[in-house]
């Protein structure tokens, strides 16, 4: 047995990402309401000295007043009546081979936990390390996310699922689509990029990775 880690988006899912498809998805249920346009735009325009170009990926700011529960109900059903329509065959194919033989597998994403845990149950992975995002214990909170696994917090996400899962992330095999999976694709044995971006294609390709263009 040994450890796989699987991103979401852009690897399981087409892009754009799940969390823009289920934006999308409760702005056309009119689940959001002017209050949390304002939040995310707020949100962009005060924290984009702190984040940079990465600020949208931290805005979560959209969920803001939003009731946990009602979210993660929301969240099933857009995994299974929507993303479920844009995942990425081979990729799928992949994961449920990894399955059969016995391996741990586990997504690993910047989504948030609320999408990446039904999606975990669907594909048949052990369970999801994605984006926990502030609340206040029952409603979402216009605040950056308290863990986002991305880049170098990724890596140590992957540290903290082989400990707890006893296996060695030096032997994993870790699935990735960008640059910012490149970190912890030098920390494991075996690194798959799945439909690389242009600076992670040319990494994988200097290094002898998998590159998957299907």
């Amino acid at each position: 047995m040994k450890l796989v880690l699987f991103d979401i988006d852009g690897t399981l899912v087409t892009k754009p990402g799940s969390e823009l498809r289920f934006f999308h998805y409760l702005r056309t249920r009119r689940v959001l309401g002017v209050q949390n346009y304002l939040a995310a735009g707020l949100f962009t325009l005060l924290c984009l000295p702190r984040y940079g170009h990465h600020v949208l990926r931290k805005n979560k700011a959209w969920l803001s007043g939003l009731k946990k529960a009602e979210i993660a109900s929301h969240a099933e059903q857009f995994v299974c009546e929507e993303l479920a329509r844009h995942l990425i065959s081979d990729s799928v194919r992949r994961l449920r081979s990894h399955r059969h033989a016995g391996d741990c597998v586990v997504l690993l994403s910047g989504t948030p936990q609320f999408i990446a845990d039904p999606l975990a149950r669907y594909l048949g992975a052990e369970f999801a390390v994605a984006a926990r995002c502030a609340d206040d214990g029952n409603r979402f909170l216009a605040r950056p996310p308290v863990r986002h696994p991305l880049g170098r917090s990724k890596t140590d996400a992957a540290k903290q699922i082989a400990e707890r899962c006893g296996l060695p992330l030096s032997q994993a095999t870790a699935y990735g689509d960008s640059w910012s999976d490149s970190l912890l694709f030098e920390e494991v044995l075996q690194s798959i990029a799945i439909r690389p971006d242009r600076r992670l294609r040319q990494l994988a390709q200097r290094k002898g990775w998998e590159i998957v263009t299907s």
